[in-house]
């Protein structure tokens, strides 16, 4: 079974690419990942809703739900960038892992 694109049990943090959601019920994207990253982790302490793609996606209350203080580990290509909808203010922890 595939575990996805880093085979291992730890990965190197790279780049913080955080986003800060400054006003309730509202979509903030990041700036774009570097031309090596291919996965981020992304962990918030609050329950927000995110959306990945090229260009300036918009993330709403129907897209992938990261639940309060979960950790997820997500597949990108370089360029891309995520978008975070949060009905609180809140800081969301985006990191792009290196090999």
């Amino acid at each position: 079974m595939s575990r996805g694109f880093i085979n291992v049990d730890s990965a190197r943090f790279g780049a913080a690419n955080n986003v800060v959601i400054a006003t309730t019920s509202t979509s903030v994207a990041s700036a774009a990942f570097a031309t090596t990253t291919y996965q981020i982790r992304v962990a918030a302490p609050s329950p927000c809703f995110l959306k990945i793609g090229d260009g300036t996606p918009t993330a709403a209350n129907t897209d992938a739900l990261l639940p309060s203080t979960w950790v997820d580990y997500i597949t990108v290509s370089p360029g891309q960038k995520i978008s975070v909808f949060s009905p609180t203010i809140q800081t969301v922890s985006v990191v792009e892992i290196t090999e």
